[in-house]
């Protein structure tokens, strides 16, 4: 069983690659978790997310879970977690519940492919909130880097393997 993380900026072409990934990986229709969790009530977003659950449907069992990975992945089964950023914005409040969920996931004998973005290029951010989302940003990518077999970094749809 793999563990595998894509990362990259915003539309680089990670969870492209990473579908594939998955896909490869899978004796069986493998399972997407969705992390994205519509607090906004923001109409593009939502047409966004059904265009998406639409154009996976067919090679994917969609699953929606926006707090925690352990009450959806099981052993024996294939993943992709799309994506690890807004998983850790959804418990921005609970950092110990989040490092929780990713040890015991990482122990998991799944084959499990994360997606995170890369936000930690930018400049410092203003206020305290958005500080905090790219340190956590950081400090998952090097947790979740850790124990992963694989590590991509995607730009322009290009994959370049780290490990």
């Amino acid at each position: 069983m793999k563990k595998i993380l894509f990362f990259g900026g915003q539309n680089s072409g990670k969870s492209k690659l990473a579908e594939q990934k998955t896909l490869e990986l899978s004796t069986s229709k493998p399972y997407y978790i969705a992390t994205y969790l519509d607090e906004f009530d923001d109409e593009e977003m939502k047409k966004k997310i059904k265009k998406h659950q639409k154009s996976r449907e067919e090679n994917f069992i969609n699953i929606e879970e926006p707090y925690n990975l352990n009450e959806v992945i099981s052993e024996g089964n294939t993943y992709i977690v799309d994506c690890l950023s807004m998983l850790i914005f959804n418990n921005l409040d609970d950092e110990n519940r989040l490092f929780s969920q990713l040890e015991n996931i990482s122990t998991r004998r799944a084959n499990i492919v994360f997606v995170l973005n890369d936000v930690s290029g930018g400049i410092i951010a203003s206020d305290k909130q958005s500080r905090k989302f790219v340190e956590l940003s950081g400090k998952v990518g090097q947790k979740v880097a850790s124990f992963c077999d694989e590590v991509y970094e995607v730009k322009f749809g290009l994959a370049k393997k780290w490990k």
